[in-house]
């Protein structure tokens, strides 16, 4: 059996968040001695495991108790389970492609950036010094 203190060094989690996730009920039937501390034997270990996982996934702690909820009531709910995780596989690769984006202007942004160190081309990116005849029609070269 572990303490909350063993088991957060064991998942490399803190105490807080060890906490927290059983009280949001993503531990089911976490037992506790005779003080009402939390012990957390193997089982309630995979819980926790579980649940840092899909938090690493991006799911929500409603979005993670509906699932444990799910696993809980046994095979039947696999399906269910399963449209959970191509939900999530989806916004993971819409956020991947978000940050490409992102990616690619911040690239933009610093060749433009060097194209000024270099004097290649002036200054445009500060609005201080925008003028009514050279102002920008978008905020792309700040």
């Amino acid at each position: 059996m572990y303490s909350v203190k063993g088991v957060a060094k064991l998942l490399d989690m803190t105490e807080h968040t060890v906490r927290f996730y059983t009280d949001k009920g993503l531990v089911p039937n976490l037992k506790r001695d005779k003080n009402n501390n939390r012990l957390f034997d193997d089982d309630a270990v995979k819980w926790l495991i579980g649940a840092k996982n899909l938090k690493k996934c991006g799911m929500s702690i409603e979005e993670i108790k509906h699932y444990v909820d799910l696993c809980l009531g046994g095979d039947s709910t696999i399906p269910e389970r399963y449209e959970i995780i191509l939900r999530q596989k989806e916004a993971a690769l819409t956020e991947l492609e978000e940050a490409r984006e992102r990616a690619t202007l911040m690239e933009k942004k610093a060749q433009h950036y060097l194209d000024i160190l270099n004097k290649t081309i002036p200054d445009n990116t500060n609005p201080a010094k925008w003028g009514e005849d050279n102002m920008p029609q978008t905020h792309q070269n700040t």
